[in-house]
């Protein structure tokens, strides 16, 4: 069994959790979302400032909620890649100085593989090979989870994120900042069919339509024109109807994507990793189509949807049982693709 102290800086929660495998003993998460607010997004050097702040603070609750002291972790890691580099700066060197000082083990953590490791949080029984649905703020994804550090991106998004998106039309509604839950909040008081609006396709070079990326911009644009429509002939927006048409138009281009993927490769289950799997709407979309193909759609609960360091740790620690461990010469990366997870890892010696 193993026991990771893990942290996750990476972009506006300073998180701090131990895990040992697939249970958490204790998560911590500080988010900033009210300092970041007042500013309509995330601003990276107040980030930057906010985990210094709060980094000792949560390793020290962290540890007292699980009670546990130094001697019984068997490794430290942390969310090395992507992700804000100042952010990222503050985790890594917490870790690092930790695993120094009390000679543990070290690992670096790639943020998106942590989303994958969310679901095994709740799903211990779950094991590769399955397709991952990565849906956030920066990302948009399907893989294809081979096996611990071996992925295979099989479509991804060709403009903004989904939970970009949706952070775009709230600030287009004039809903504040985050978008996601307070869109997710309005759509259950609005209709979802009442516009029509476009899923947004990705053209092949030889015709056709790629079955797996997807394009949220011209959605985006789509509403933009709507709103503006509305606005010029005088009435008063429907905003819980615009809401939830955005909302189903996003759950119904992901839910397409993913299903036609998973048939494809022949996958009979797909887990669902980051912010926008706490969606009401992708989640109800999803699992009424998997039920029609006989699919397995697994979430993970929605306190490890958003950044956590619980998925960081648990990533790590298994990691770890694969005998890898990452240089104490490890940097930061504002970009680092998924399947280049192995480059922050050597074996054990």
């Amino acid at each position: 069994m193993t026991t990771v102290l893990a942290i996750e800086t990476s972009c506006d929660e300073t998180a701090v959790a131990i895990v040992n495998n697939r249970k958490v003993c204790s998560s911590i998460v500080a988010s900033q979302i009210p300092v970041h607010q007042q500013y309509g997004g995330v601003v990276p050097e107040v980030a930057s400032r906010q985990h210094l702040e709060t980094i000792n603070v949560a390793i020290a609750q962290a540890l007292k909620q699980a009670q546990l002291d130094w001697g019984q972790i068997d490794a430290i890691a942390a969310t090395c890649a992507p992700g804000l580099v100042g952010a990222l700066l503050v985790g890594l060197t917490a870790a690092k100085t930790l695993a120094m000082v009390h000679n543990k083990p070290f690992l670096g953590v790639h943020h998106l593989e942590g989303h994958i490791y969310a679901t095994y949080l709740s799903e211990s029984s779950l094991n590769p090979p399955f397709l991952s649905l990565l849906v956030s703020g920066g990302h948009t994804s399907l893989i294809f989870v081979k096996d611990c550090g071996n992925y295979e991106t099989l479509g991804q998004t060709r403009d903004d994120a989904a939970g970009e998106a949706f952070d775009k039309v709230a600030r287009l509604l004039k809903l504040g900042y985050p978008g996601g839950p307070v869109i997710d909040k309005l759509a259950q008081q609005g209709n979802p069919q009442a516009f029509a609006l476009p899923e947004g396709k990705v053209s092949l070079p030889g015709g056709g339509f790629h079955r797996y990326d997807a394009s949220f911009s011209g959605l985006k644009t789509a509403v933009l024109r709507l709103v503006q429509q509305l606005e010029k002939d005088g009435g008063q927006v429907p905003v819980a109807d615009v809401a939830a048409s955005f909302q189903e138009t996003v759950a119904r281009s992901l839910t397409k994507r993913a299903i036609a993927c998973a048939l494809d490769y022949g996958l009979d289950t797909i887990a669902i990793g980051g912010g926008v799997a706490a969606n009401s709407g992708l989640r109800k979309n999803l699992q009424a189509a998997a039920v029609k193909h006989n699919l397995r759609v697994l979430f993970p609960p929605l306190k490890f949807c958003t950044d956590n360091a619980a998925m960081i740790g648990c990533a790590a620690a298994d990691h770890l049982s694969h005998g890898h461990t990452s240089p104490l010469t490890l940097g930061v990366e504002s970009r680092l693709a998924l399947t280049q997870v192995m480059k922050l890892y050597h074996p054990l010696e």
